[in-house]
């Protein structure tokens, strides 16, 4: 069961975007976790030197805690958003000043401050709490003091990070999304080179590929060139064997016609006479399909290594007009050949020769006894038109004749192999052209081939 097709270049730049993506977040999350910690870290300091400076204003006088609480104490703990400032200070588990049940006991003596998170007043608060054993008469006092303020500050910094590292990791995905496009497309455009080199090729061009490719693609490149390779060698072995087996043919079919007309003439019984006719025909036949598949494997051959030059279109067809006139006239025939100057071009002049011979030979095969086939060559764009005056192109075929093998409903007992529209096709189309059929107006067909 074959899988479903999936786009490599696609799937390279979804595979980007997508790890763009989880950079973005992970950029996003690591900057905002990271500047929590520092505003946190920044609203700690300041809360421990307001505990501090509130510590080192404790006096004790004859075993009872005096403070007088210092302005500064609070006025470093001031922020843009006005945050609320709670304190509290415990000598022992009494509360001496400040606001009750901000924290509670019982204390012990630390060596540094502790921070905590705390809900007080319908609100979040960071609070700092310290506690020291100050020595006095007749026994030491211990003293708790605790600041706490509130975090609106610390989240309107926090909100600003935040939107700044959202912009930052988006701009990020952006660049990094277009340069996963532009990575994905300049990664796959050797490969797109290669196909569009390779798909520009005829469907006979088996030539090696020698384009630079990267190191990924050789294993590729070998690969589809050793393909080339044996489908070039069994397509040579396959034309070579077509072309001998249709020369060794055709050289004793001649030599097996010479002696069944001998036999022909010397036989009086009608029915023997009908046989020897029939044979005759069916030696024919074979003839000329073994002739024209060597035509055709020549033509496929040379498909691929034309040898172009310097082409006299109209010279060609009077030389062929010239050597295939007294076939013309033994079927009372006349070959009239139209032009009004030379039209050179640049082609194969064999296989423009062998596919204006095998119009003319389909043309004369096909035409009326008394009848013309005309042979006009016109420069713009080059053509060669063969007009005959026969039954026509069926309707219904005239798409499917110049495929091999196939042959008109309306041929009647016509020799032929149906090869002599494949052949001019084959070569129409090596030069670039095509071939076109049409009936024309009355009777007769025309076929033309375009260069």
């Amino acid at each position: 069961m074959r899988g479903r097709a999936t786009s490599l270049r696609r799937r390279l730049t979804w595979t980007l975007i997508g790890g763009a993506a989880v950079l973005a977040v992970l950029f996003y999350l690591v900057v905002r976790t990271y500047a929590q910690q520092i505003a946190q870290q920044g609203q700690d300091r300041i809360l421990e030197a307001s505990l501090t400076s509130l510590m080192d204003a404790a006096v004790v006088r004859e075993g009872q805690v005096e403070v007088d609480v210092p302005y500064a104490a609070f006025a470093m703990l001031d922020t843009a958003a006005d945050d609320r400032v709670f304190y509290a200070i415990h000598q022992g588990a009494e509360l001496l000043t400040g606001y009750d049940g901000l924290v509670e006991g019982p204390f012990a003596a630390m060596a540094g401050p502790a921070f905590d998170t705390v809900g007080f007043a319908g609100t979040d608060l960071r609070l700092a709490r310290l506690t020291r054993v100050l020595p006095a008469s007749p026994a030491p006092v211990m003293l708790t003091v605790s600041v706490a303020q509130t975090r609106d500050s610390l989240a309107g910094t926090l909100w600003a990070i935040s939107v700044n590292a959202a912009l930052f990791g988006g701009a990020f995905f952006v660049l990094a999304a277009g340069m996963a496009l532009w990575t994905s497309r300049s990664t796959m455009r050797p490969l797109s080179q290669m196909a569009e080199a390779v798909a520009r090729r005829g469907p006979r061009d088996l030539r090696p590929v020698v384009r630079a490719v990267p190191t990924e693609l050789s294993p590729l490149v070998t690969s589809l060139n050793s393909l080339m390779t044996r489908l070039s060698a069994s397509l040579t072995q396959s034309e070579t064997f077509i072309a001998e087996a249709a020369h060794r043919v055709r050289t004793p079919l001649a030599t097996v016609r010479t002696h069944a007309e001998a036999t022909l003439m010397r036989v009086d019984r009608d029915e023997n006479r009908a046989a020897l006719r029939s044979m005759i025909r069916a030696i024919d036949e074979s003839s000329r399909a073994a002739g024209q598949l060597l035509d055709h494997a020549m033509v496929s051959f040379r498909g691929d290594q034309m040898e172009r030059s310097a082409v006299d279109l109209v010279g060609i067809c009077r030389e062929l007009v010239d050597r295939l006139t007294p076939v013309a006239e033994m079927k009372d025939l006349e070959l009239v050949l139209q032009a009004d100057g030379p039209v050179v071009v640049q082609a194969d002049p064999i296989l423009i020769q062998n596919a204006v011979r095998n119009l003319i030979d389909n043309a004369l095969k096909y035409s009326p006894p008394e009848g013309a086939v005309r042979i006009e060559v016109q420069s713009d764009p080059p053509r060669i038109m063969v007009t005959d005056e026969g039954a026509g192109f069926p309707t219904e075929q005239m798409a499917e004749l110049s495929e091999r093998f196939r042959r008109g409903a309306n041929v009647g007992e016509t020799v032929g192999s149906g090869l002599g529209l494949t052949i001019a096709s084959d070569v129409a189309e090596a030069h670039g052209g095509r071939l076109a059929l049409l009936n024309v107006e009355g009777s007769g067909a025309c076929a033309t081939l375009y260069l």
